[in-house]
């Protein structure tokens, strides 16, 4: 059960008005399944319509910010829970804890970096927590391209693409993050038997 989402977006709105729209139908969506946001604490951009989405239809909205971007007044202050940590490396271990599963929605280089590592973690069982894009007009599917060339290509185990779950819904989404199971596949394992053989 879902209990808590951790997504991960910016602090800009993009080019197209469809993804603000998508951080609202995300928003409604966690309303109405009764899931907790768990996000990066900030006013602006996508980061701010979908927990301003969230807290306006009842919901908790849980913002984790680094030290230095709460003193630069970035901080959405009406959240359920505001968590002020010391820097970047606390904020996404303590937005990784809060969550029982993770969501990248279209952004820049932070939530890609972010969302990456929770999907490695995953890879390497350090939790068994599911990772999903949300893919908005198409907008990674250039990076999944690359993952699947890197499948190709034997650097990512063909089991372990099943860790990466896409859609670009909201609500069909979450049902596959409510659905999954991990895959079984040991990375180390798998890397080392690849580089004895």
């Amino acid at each position: 059960m879902l209990k808590r989402v951790c997504v991960y977006c910016g602090s800009g709105m993009g080019g197209q008005d469809e993804y603000a729209d998508a951080a609202r139908a995300l928003g409604r969506a966690f309303v109405a399944r009764k899931i907790g946001l768990v996000f990066g604490g900030g006013r602006i951009g996508m980061m701010g319509v979908l927990a301003e989405t969230v807290l306006a239809g009842g919901g908790e909205a849980i913002g984790v910010i680094p030290k230095h971007l709460e003193e630069k007044g970035l901080a959405l202050t009406s959240v359920t829970s505001l968590r002020v940590v010391e820097d970047m490396h606390v904020r996404k271990a303590m937005m990784a804890d809060l969550a029982d599963a993770f969501i990248a929605m279209p952004s820049g280089f932070g939530t890609a970096e972010e969302f990456f590592e929770a999907l490695t973690w995953a890879q390497l069982s350090l939790h068994i927590k599911p990772c999903g894009l949300l893919n908005t007009q198409g907008y990674f599917d250039h990076l999944i391209r690359f993952v699947d060339h890197a499948v190709q290509e034997g650097f990512i185990h063909a089991t372990h693409r099943k860790l990466l779950l896409v859609a670009d819904s909201p609500e069909i989404l979450l049902d596959q993050l409510a659905a999954y199971e991990p895959p079984s596949v040991d990375k180390v394992a798998w890397a080392t038997r690849l580089t004895k053989g």
